[in-house]
């Protein structure tokens, strides 16, 4: 029972940051989960909740969401997520940590960095096959999402909603491979079932928080997001491989 208060708990915190800047939950939730689960199975347990919950997001942002830019982002998506769940098969849990953090760090640069993309269908397909390899690898795809919705200065409210979309598209994705991979069985799915009320509070609390930001409060959020999660992870991961 412990294991499972932990999930929810966890959980909920980063569904608060979900509901916040429409990317946050895999970035917060798989490191933190990995701190005491097997990556493999934090990564799965994230991807089920974003599947579960995805239906949801459609509907209450569906005024906002960029539906031509992300079909684009889906194209290269569908190449990329099978690269990354190969990569979930054969790395070990610690590297699997080092690499979570250098993922959530490039993520950190992007929005540092202020980086500014061109128009076009090129970049929108090159941030979607790096997003569906970072989705399958680790469930998180939101940094090279979210650096191109930043970098072709959308707005925050349609870069929120229109993330949280393609992150469900992006965990559709990755469900064959999980399986495949027989990372999906009766404990996993029952643990993310547990934890599917803590997600919905979470990202209703995250949501209200969002609606009191400006565009300046809401990449600020971003940022500490991003390095936080990085700083943690690659601390647990390089501790293991010393």
């Amino acid at each position: 029972m412990e294991v499972y208060a932990l999930i929810c708990a966890t959980t909920f915190a980063a569904a608060v940051l979900r509901g916040l800047t429409g990317f946050g939950f895999a970035l917060a939730a798989v490191p933190a989960l990995s701190l005491f689960l097997p990556p493999a199975r934090a990564v799965t347990i994230a991807i089920l909740l974003q599947c579960m919950v995805g239906l949801r997001d459609i509907l209450s942002t569906r005024g906002l969401v960029m539906y031509r830019t992300l079909g684009i982002m889906a194209i290269g998506a569908v190449v990329g997520t099978p690269l990354g769940l190969w990569g979930l098969t054969q790395l070990s849990p610690d590297v699997m940590r080092v690499v979570l953090a250098v993922i959530v760090a490039i993520g950190l640069a992007a929005l540092l960095l202020k980086i500014r993309l061109p128009s076009g269908p090129g970049p929108a397909i090159g941030a979607g096959l790096t997003a569906g390899v970072f989705s399958g690898l680790a469930a998180m795809p939101g940094p090279p999402a979210i650096a191109y919705f930043l970098g072709t200065d959308t707005p925050a409210k349609n870069t929120r909603a229109s993330a949280m979309v393609f992150f469900f598209l992006t965990s559709l994705m990755a469900l064959p491979g999980l399986w495949l991979a027989q990372n999906i069985d009766v404990q996993v799915f029952t643990q993310a079932l547990i934890a599917l009320p803590a997600l919905l509070v979470g990202t209703w609390a995250g949501g209200r928080a969002f609606a009191r930001l400006g565009e300046g409060g809401y990449r600020l959020a971003a940022i500490g997001l991003l390095g936080i999660t990085a700083a943690v992870t690659a601390l647990r991961g390089i501790g293991g491989l010393l």
